[in-house]
């Protein structure tokens, strides 16, 4: 396995948000399990099952989901069986559904696959299909040509022009 870079390696302690994130979902497990559990598997033999994922790096990443209070574990027990941990998503878990909502949004549209079954976001009540959508700070929906990742200074919820040299 390649050696994480610097960067990778201090994550968490990055200024950068984008970094911090990837401190938390580390690679393409991180998302799946999330996947799954926004389609309702809740235990370690589900998510298992689901994905054929070896139980060594399942365990590994559904307790590191766990500590950054993506999931929780909530004991559980089937008739007859002993008490063991579901894992539900937490609110901050749940809001990560819009950044599952834009990869699945331009996988559709970038990596186009024939029929067969996929997953599609869709509103509860009404069965609708819903997009991931740029909106600014007066809540005007923006273009992604119309938008510039910038280097500055986050102050609280403001963000600080960088100043000149």
């Amino acid at each position: 396995m390649p050696r994480k870079s610097r960067t990778l390696a201090n994550a968490l302690d990055s200024h950068c948000a984008i970094a911090r994130s990837l401190g938390v979902l580390t690679d393409s497990w991180s998302f799946l399990l999330l996947r799954e559990a926004l389609l309702g598997r809740r235990t370690f033999a589900q998510f298992r099952d689901s994905l054929g994922i070896a139980t060594d790096i399942l365990s590994a990443r559904l307790n590191m989901l766990v500590e950054h209070g993506v999931l929780e574990k909530v004991p559980y027990q089937e008739p007859g069986q002993r008490t063991r941990d579901a894992y539900e998503l937490t609110a901050a878990g749940d809001e990560l559904k819009i950044v599952l909502v834009a990869m699945q949004q331009w996988g559709e549209e970038h990596v186009p696959r024939g029929r067969g079954s996929s997953v599609f976001p869709m509103t509860r009540d009404t069965q609708k299909h819903v997009r991931a959508a740029l909106i600014d700070d007066d809540g005007v929906m923006v273009g992604h040509e119309d938008v510039d990742f910038v280097r500055g200074t986050a102050s609280g919820d403001t963000y600080v022009e960088p100043k000149s040299i």
